[in-house]
């Protein structure tokens, strides 16, 4: 069947009938959605890494865009 044949189809329902396409419609988007990445899951795993933290006791490091603007002035201006 063509998407074409299928919209008159339902245009030729009476107006509830066609709400209650749009409905079923809804529902079997709810019932088949395609499965997402679970970030939260991923984001969890990355938190126990060991390299979290490393370098919390810098004080250089606290502002980490100030430090990065420092190190590319540096070494851009030379």
């Amino acid at each position: 069947m063509e998407q074409r044949d299928i919209s008159n189809d339902i245009s030729t329902l009476p107006p509830k009938a066609q709400q209650q396409v749009v409905d079923f419609i809804a529902f079997l988007k709810t019932r088949y959605k395609q499965p997402k990445t679970n970030r939260t899951a991923k984001r969890n795993e990355i938190i126990n890494e060991p390299f979290i933290g490393i370098w919390e006791d810098r004080p250089d490091m606290r502002d980490s865009s100030k430090w990065v603007r420092n190190i590319r002035k540096s070494e851009w201006t030379s």
